[in-house]
């Protein structure tokens, strides 16, 4: 009697991506590595090429042509890799920096990136330049470890901590120590999904708790007449394909308590079994949109996990900024006399290793030799003496690294694109230059803050989703021939109203973006009323005659396009 054989049940890539997973902590077998480098390209393992790499910051690097190249929802790669720098708070030294462009020069072909965590990121390195330069890393107390993987990602916080005469708090050391207590740790290797924190005192909200796995704020109170600064929680924040608006906890985080709650807060999102399944909705922001929990759910949770009870902290006790700018840009006195942080706004946060050895000669010239990596792509130089300003900002200038720059220049964020990525559908970091150029040329003087995010897909690591104007790259026809294209999404905004940029169902070829924006903001210019800022005119207008700006005419809106097939579980996103 014959028997017809079980089926054979395929693996799926988060069952394959767990079970890696539980049979390695990649962050203890770099010397697996090493013995790949001995002994070329061709004896890397595929798990490492697939997986593990990322625990150490590091990608295989696309081939030029994006998700469009190769086949299921991601490009080709090839020989090369990139690696992504974490750096805490976005602190740096001036040797650390130096260090960084020397080995930009010397194996990245002289360009690096400020990521929007805060992270320095290179590009072109080979399998032997990745084991020299995390030796030459290490050697100045730096590391690639958690930049990338599912592990806590690089703990960001305001770029002037410490030095902001407005801050509630100096935030800079709980976020080091929460970067120190969980990036490594054995018991945090292996979470659902990358996880992202943030910790500020600033009151701009310059980290973007909005969007956030975990993130703290500063907050004040009163209790028994006696002031307390502690912190309020948020968790849940997001982009990707589906953005999500962190949910303020209502429970008050004694300074003391701060890093045993965000570690409680990673030990429930490791717990969540469910979070597993599918790689695409493995982040925490899904126990909020799609399995129920709530504030006050996760608050029980948490205090069982904590196994004590947090104050109350109502939502009417924040201070929540308006949306203005948050980079830090420009000159700024700090609460030490005499001294000023100054700004210098990266287009698109690139730069090469000559700029970034040349930076760190001026903050040994002009500071103290101590420099800030900032989420908008930017670069500050701290402790500069009042006087020398002036000469810091005409140096800067000669670098192409600008302290006073026009909207467009300072609003401008693009994520990595084609050039490098294997998820992405367009280019993103040489169109955006070239647009903010054409923008400044066609509408000078525009006298408005204006978040111009270009993202390469539909993962949103250029962070479209809160921006004024966002742009999500696409493929279309164009006369015959396949061409990048945007679709546009507009009214984003984080801070007192924070909700997710609107998809307007415009969607043009890359080359006809700035005639579109140009009509957009010219409509603006023609009807807003005294005093209107850009995101209240959005928020007032619908999006029929928003399109209808944009296209020159009345048109039909267009679907947006789903996310690529398996694109999601792989997504890099900062």
């Amino acid at each position: 009697m014959s028997t017809t054989p079980a089926p054979v049940v395929k693996e799926t890539k988060a069952q394959r991506s767990e079970r890696l997973k539980l049979a390695k902590n990649p962050w203890e077998a770099w010397d697996e590595v090493r013995e790949f480098a001995r002994n070329g390209r061709d004896t890397v393992l595929p798990e490492w090429t697939g997986l593990y790499f990322k625990w150490w910051g590091v990608y295989t690097q696309g081939d030029g042509l994006g998700v469009t190249g190769g086949a299921n929802g991601e490009g080709k790669a090839t020989e090369f890799f990139m690696m992504r720098i974490g750096l805490p708070n976005g602190i740096l030294t001036s040797e650390q920096t130096r260090v960084i462009g020397q080995l930009t020069k010397k194996y990245a072909r002289n360009l690096a990136d400020i990521t929007t965590r805060q992270n320095i990121q290179l590009h072109w390195l080979t399998l032997s330049g990745l084991v020299e330069v995390v030796d030459a890393l290490t050697a100045v107390g730096l590391s690639p470890k958690g930049a990338c993987g599912d592990v806590v990602r690089n703990v960001t916080g305001c770029p002037l901590a410490g030095l902001d005469h407005t801050e509630l708090i100096d935030s800079s050391p709980l976020a080091v120590e929460i970067a120190h207590h969980l990036t490594a740790n054995p018991e945090f290797y292996n979470l659902p999904r990358k996880f992202k924190i943030s910790v500020t005192g600033c009151p701009v909200w310059c980290t973007y708790p909005e969007i956030n796995d975990v993130a703290l704020t500063a907050i004040k109170r009163t209790v028994d007449g006696k002031e307390e600064i502690g912190y309020t929680l948020r968790v849940g924040g997001g982009l990707s394909t589906e953005p999500h608006i962190a949910e303020r906890i209502p429970a008050f985080i004694p300074q003391d308590k701060a890093l045993e709650v965000v570690t409680a807060v990673v030990r429930i999102f490791k717990e969540q079994s469910e979070l597993r399944e599918n790689r695409t909705r493995a982040r925490i922001k899904y126990l909020f949109m799609r399995h129920g929990w709530t504030a006050e759910s996760f608050l029980v949770a948490l205090e069982e996990k904590l196994d004590y009870k947090l104050d109350p902290n109502p939502a009417s006790a924040d201070t929540v900024p308006a949306d203005i700018y948050r980079d830090h840009v420009g000159i700024t006195s700090q609460r030490q006399p005499g001294l000023s942080s100054v700004g210098a706004s990266v287009l698109n946060g690139r730069l090469s290793g000559d700029q970034l050895i040349a930076l760190a000669d001026l903050a040994d010239k002009y500071g103290n030799g101590q420099l800030r990596a900032t989420i908008g792509q930017n670069i500050l130089i701290v402790n500069v003496p009042d006087r020398e300003t002036a000469a810091l900002v005409i140096e800067l200038n000669t670098l192409n690294l600008h302290v006073d720059v026009s909207a467009f220049w300072r609003g401008a964020i693009a994520c990595t694109g084609t050039e490098f990525c294997k998820l992405a559908i367009a280019e993103t970091k040489g169109f955006n230059k070239w647009l903010v150029n054409e923008l400044e040329d066609r509408l000078p003087g525009f006298d408005q803050q204006i978040r111009l995010h270009v993202t390469g897909c539909t993962n949103s690591c250029g962070q479209h989703w809160i921006a004024d104007i966002g742009l999500e790259g696409k493929k279309i026809k164009k006369d015959g021939q396949m061409v990048d294209a945007f679709f546009f999404c507009v009214g984003g905004s984080v801070g007192k109203y924070a909700r997710p940029a609107r998809p307007l169902g415009y969607r043009v070829a890359a080359t006809e973006v700035p005639d579109a924006i140009e009509r957009l903001l010219t409509g603006y210019l023609a009807v807003r009323t005294p005093g209107e800022d850009l995101r209240s005119y959005f928020d007032r207008t619908t999006d029929d005659t928003l399109r209808a700006q944009l296209a020159g005419a009345i048109i039909d809106p267009v679907e947006r396009d789903a996310p690529p097939v398996g694109a999601g579980h792989l997504a890099p996103g900062e």
